[in-house]
């Protein structure tokens, strides 16, 4: 137990001293198995460890997903998807917030990154909230909690990575997170209601639409549909894993970016340069968390841990709402790719000891990221909002929120109190 807690406080320590992630968490793996079973050991494990996950086929799913958001951001699908949800939701009061909120959500399912689709959101949805005299605090609020629903929605690469650490089934992952994804927009999209009922001038009712509008506007989003049932059916189906997906995912984004004139040679070397990137920044602190793990698996820490918290509590269901409440109070100050590698290996045994389910577990992890992406001060979706957006001060983006992250809060603790939300339709598929 002492060996493992040094070797966290060493990653925070080299951490604050700006030491990258991935490097820090290598660093304080290897030298916890040097100490631990020798130096040559540690050596020879870590060498097998950066091996053994550099050519693990599942993770092929990582760089084509990533590959295929890179293209269906650059094919203007965002565009055909925010005037199909303008289109039904527009004209009440807050209704190009929520058409923002679901748009994400459908771009979300083709995406699987959090970043690009509230970078591409702001591009599409800010300019008409402005143009309708929207609030800043609204706009940017429901534009930064929507971008998060990229990593819930199937594909998302939390998913991928968690499904690797914890050797879950990535298939039943990703079909697990779209009951949730649902309740996710259904809650954030409360929470403008919220907003504009308080603040009538917050989010002014646009245009209405006729039904021959509306019908015309469902028309233009047939690709996203066509490739998120190609890709999500696929998979449900049993048709092909979720790396064959990934694949075929990449292939239809490719040719959809192609038939729209989307890609020049020089698009195309720039989205590759940006996939391999993303790929590579990602394997790394991979890696790095994966020699981590294996240094605390050597420790007595996941037993004295699980032992620790089943004395103090006779109910498992609060060991999980206090492992969410450490993990709300981590995702305020620190990255939540860092809080989900480093506490996966000490949280997942004890959730799998306590008899829940690691699918379940996996939909909590990724509502507890997506409430840190948004939760001020270090919330990532914050800053590419305020660095896309100059014009928005910061404190604004802060204030805007609030709202969106009680309302994740909410949609946390009904997650936690019906898992067959996110149980359901994994429940339908067969063993791997």
């Amino acid at each position: 137990m002492i060996e493992a807690l040094l070797g966290f406080m060493a990653v925070f320590v080299l951490a604050f001293l700006r030491v990258p992630l991935a490097v820090a968490m290598t660093i304080a793996g290897l030298c916890g198995l040097g100490l631990l079973r020798g130096w040559q050991p540690a050596f020879a494990s870590t060498s097998q460890v950066i091996f053994e996950t550099g050519f693990h086929y599942v993770l092929s799913v990582i760089p084509l997903f990533v590959l295929m958001g890179n293209f269906v951001a650059r094919a203007g699908m965002a565009k055909e998807l925010f005037t199909a949800a303008n289109a039904f939701v527009g004209h009440r009061r807050g209704g190009l917030a929520m058409a923002s909120i679901i748009a994400s959500g459908g771009f979300g399912s083709i995406c699987g990154s959090s970043i690009a689709t509230a970078a591409t959101m702001s591009r599409v949805a800010y300019p008409e909230m402005k143009a309708h005299g929207y609030k800043d605090t609204l706009a940017t609020g429901s534009i930064a909690a929507g971008g998060t629903l990229g990593i819930l929605i199937p594909p998302s690469t939390i998913l991928v990575i968690y499904g690797i650490i914890t050797e879950t089934d990535i298939g039943k992952l990703f079909i697990a997170g779209i009951l949730p994804g649902i309740v996710a927009v259904t809650c954030l999209c409360l929470a403008v209601v919220f907003v504009t009922w308080r603040d009538p001038s917050a989010g002014p009712p646009a245009e209405r639409f006729s039904w021959v509008q509306r019908l015309a506007a469902i028309r233009g989003i047939w690709g996203v549909a066509l490739l998120f049932a190609l890709v999500i059916g696929g998979i449900y189906g049993g048709v092909f894993t979720a790396t064959e997906g990934a694949g075929v995912g990449a292939a239809g984004a490719f040719f959809f970016a192609l038939a729209r004139r989307s890609l020049t040679p020089r698009v195309l070397m720039d989205i590759l340069l940006e996939s391999t990137r993303t790929t590579a920044m990602l394997f790394t602190i991979l890696i790095g968390a994966m020699v981590f793990t294996s240094f605390i698996n050597f420790t007595s820490m996941p037993g004295d841990l699980r032992d620790f918290v089943l004395q103090f509590s006779p109910n498992p269901i609060v060991v999980v709402m206090v492992m969410m409440g450490i993990y709300l109070a981590l995702g305020m100050v620190m990255e939540e790719l860092a809080i989900v590698l480093l506490t996966i290996p000490v949280f997942f045994p004890v959730i799998t000891g306590l008899g829940f389910d690691p699918i379940w577990f996996g939909i909590l992890i990724v509502t507890i990221v997506e409430i840190g992406m948004i939760s001020p001060p270090v919330g990532l979706n914050l800053f590419v909002l305020n660095s896309l957006l100059p014009n928005v001060k910061l404190g604004t983006i802060y204030r805007g929120v609030w709202p969106f992250v009680m309302a994740d809060v909410v949609r946390l603790g009904i997650l936690i109190a019906f898992p067959v939300i996110a149980l359901w339709l994994p429940g339908f598929m067969g063993s791997p």
